[in-house]
């Protein structure tokens, strides 16, 4: 099978000393031919688009994080050429929703015998995110684990836990007007979080998403977020009992807009942008085409495509169509 490689090399599994002509011999002993990068100089979505458009291949594959995948589905979707993940970041979001495997063999196995599955995208300004868009305290946290990316260490993780305690006891409150499906509301927030979709709260699923292609997005926002209201919230991730947590109000939308006086800092997929407001919010239902592994879980994918129509084979090599 003839695949197209982006090796995004900033990635946690990169800093952690995988090589990637390591990656590239595992990928070749998992039977798939990669083809070369047209031009791997190139900024990231630049080299996304010149491998995505390459003729013969089955997928693109992309060894990286969830921000670069993000990259990626912007790249592809509304296209035919489906997303094949190498999780290789340090959280893996998105491979975890799909039901992937995390270790790289097992991804490599995914790809070879796996599946086409269509997915959801939200888009916030013409910006793609795959998993959620992050307002407030986070997005501003976001600058401490850029410092530390690529270079782990205790005196790292220190610092970052430091901001992590000054910012929740001083970070103002975020004020925004959203228009929620046409109803106007003033939000007063330490975070806001729009998801692709909604999270599903159960014992051990930190931060999961089900489905994938409900076609709705899901506004979560928190009011206050004291350092108790944290350890709170993170064991109720664990416990799978964390929407009752007071100050945490939850709303389905279908069209959401976010206005205020200045540009916003907005976190989608774990990736920081200024937007200038107001922020659109919308979802392309079905719009990326990823690899699942077969018959790995009945949410995302069934052994028998006519049992759900949106599961195709996709061992037919796709022609790249513009995204």
């Amino acid at each position: 099978m003839r695949i197209a490689l982006v090796i995004n090399a900033s990635a946690g599994a990169f800093a952690g000393g995988l090589g990637a002509d390591a990656l590239r011999a595992r990928v070749a002993a998992a039977g798939l031919e990669a083809v070369p990068e047209p031009d791997p100089a190139l900024p990231l979505p630049e080299r996304l688009r010149a491998a995505a458009a390459q003729p013969g291949i089955a997928a693109l594959a992309v060894a990286g994080g969830d921000g670069t995948l993000s990259c990626a589905a912007a790249v592809l979707a509304g296209g035919a050429v489906p997303l094949a993940l190498l999780p290789l970041g340090t959280m893996n979001l998105l491979a975890k929703d799909l039901g992937l495997p995390l270790d790289l063999d097992g991804a490599l196995a995914a790809i070879a015998a796996g599946r086409c599955r269509r997915i959801d995208v939200g888009t916030v300004n013409g910006h793609v995110f795959v998993i959620n868009s992050l307002l407030g305290m986070p997005a501003r946290m976001q600058r401490h684990r850029e410092a530390e990316r690529g270079r782990p260490s205790l005196r790292g993780a220190l610092r970052w836990g430091t901001g992590l305690l000054r910012h929740l006891g001083r970070y103002p409150k975020l004020t925004v007007t959203g228009h929620l499906d046409g109803v106007e509301r003033r939000l007063r927030v330490r975070l806001l979080a729009v998801v692709n979709n909604d999270y599903v709260e159960a014992p051990g699923r930190i931060l999961q998403r089900a489905p994938l292609d409900g076609g709705g997005l899901t506004l979560y926002a928190l009011a206050r977020l004291s350092p108790w209201r944290a350890l709170r919230l993170g064991l109720g991730f664990v416990l799978g009992d964390w929407r009752r947590l007071p100050g945490l109000e939850r709303v389905p939308v279908s069209d959401l807009t976010i206005d205020a006086p200045r540009a916003l800092r907005v976190m989608n997929d774990g990736e920081v942008l200024i937007l200038a407001p107001p922020l659109r919010y919308r979802l392309r239902p079905r719009a990326l085409c990823v690899i699942v592994p077969e018959g790995s879980d009945g949410r995302f994918v069934q052994a028998d495509p006519r049992a759900d129509p949106h599961a195709t084979p996709y061992s037919t090599p796709h022609a790249a169509e513009p995204a």
